[in-house]
């Protein structure tokens, strides 16, 4: 690859390092372990709610020919999307600590 690319996606690459972490960093306090903590039970517990509902439809619909009702499936996509939204922002969280966008307590 040029040099001249090399350096304008190292340049490119800092700048996202900087802004992100001037716009991110002064919205949350420093962090530790359990600060993250009410982060991962949500994340968990959205995750159970989604796989017990799931589990739950299919457990009702075993050994017949029928499928979930359109509100059955509402409920499930509801389900499905909470855990989805919060898992993506726990990813975030991390992604977030580890580009050092975010200050960590001593």
């Amino acid at each position: 690859m040029d040099k001249s690319i090399n350096r304008l996606l190292m340049q490119f690459e800092q700048l996202l390092k900087t802004t992100n972490k001037e716009q991110i960093n002064p919205k949350i306090d420093e962090l530790c372990i359990s600060d993250l903590q009410p982060i991962v039970e949500l994340v968990a517990r959205s995750r159970a709610e989604y796989l017990e509902h799931l589990y739950t439809l299919c457990k009702q619909y075993e050994g017949t020919e029928n499928f979930p009702s359109n509100d059955e499936m509402q409920k499930l996509r509801a389900h499905r999307l909470r855990f989805e939204e919060l898992a993506e922002g726990s990813k975030a969280f991390e992604t977030s600590i580890q580009r050092g966008y975010l200050d960590l307590k001593d």
